[in-house]
């Protein structure tokens, strides 16, 4: 078993711990392809009783002794506090590892780093290239030659054409398409539902503002 903690304890935590649970109760899975959660870390414990974990609570981030014998896995939505929280682990010398959920289509290809977090259903094209500590939700779709640095959202059903170039610590709201051969530089983000049609560059927002006038109409 691969021995873990879990850093973060909200709802993506939770989502994570349901994979791993998921996992777990595969009948083909290997004793040594399961996952034990030694427990989560997280500096607001209310996030910890509020999803009601079946794992023990194992105190603060911020004051966690690391453990250097286990994994750490990064389970923080949240961009900006996810890279700070990260970079305070390893400095303290954390090891993080990634997690695939098992029903990704993952082309043999591919080449994944570290520390990210890979949803059911995701889909991950020949040749694509993703960085490290990036949270790829469910039925997402990075088509062939996609280039993912580091640190980036990938809400649900964010799609991207091949030969995308997209860079570092950018959030993808729900049901961003991206075409082929688009760049997307550092720190920008994409509202839901955007169609990304040219390149981007750095600190940006990326949305549409809809001038037609929404009506109701009474049955």
């Amino acid at each position: 078993m691969k021995k873990i903690i879990i850093v973060g304890a909200g709802g993506h935590a939770a989502e994570v711990v349901d994979y791993l649970n998921f996992i777990n109760a595969m009948p083909s899975i290997d004793a040594n392809q399961k996952w034990e959660v030694l427990g989560l870390i997280d500096d607001n414990i209310a996030n910890f009783h509020l999803y009601s974990y079946d794992y023990p609570f194992l105190g603060d981030i911020k004051a966690h002794e690391v453990n250097h014998e286990v994994d750490y896995l990064i389970a923080v939505a949240n961009i900006k506090f996810r890279r700070l929280i990260v970079e305070s682990l390893l400095a303290k010398g954390a090891k993080f590892c990634t997690l695939i959920h098992p029903t990704a289509i993952v082309s043999p290809t591919a080449k994944i780093g570290l520390g990210n977090v890979i949803s059911h259903n995701v889909s991950i094209g020949p040749k694509v290239e993703i960085g490290n500590f990036n949270l790829i939700n469910s039925r997402c779709t990075l088509g062939h030659d996609t280039k993912l640095e580091n640190y980036n959202f990938l809400s649900p059903q964010t799609v991207t054409g091949g030969g995308t170039e997209i860079g570092n610590n950018n959030f993808f709201g729900t049901n961003v398409a991206i075409l082929p051969r688009t760049t997307v530089g550092n720190n920008n983000t994409i509202s839901a539902g955007m169609v990304v049609d040219k390149s981007i560059h750095d600190d940006s927002t990326f949305f549409h503002r809809f001038k037609e006038k929404v009506l109701v109409i009474s049955s």
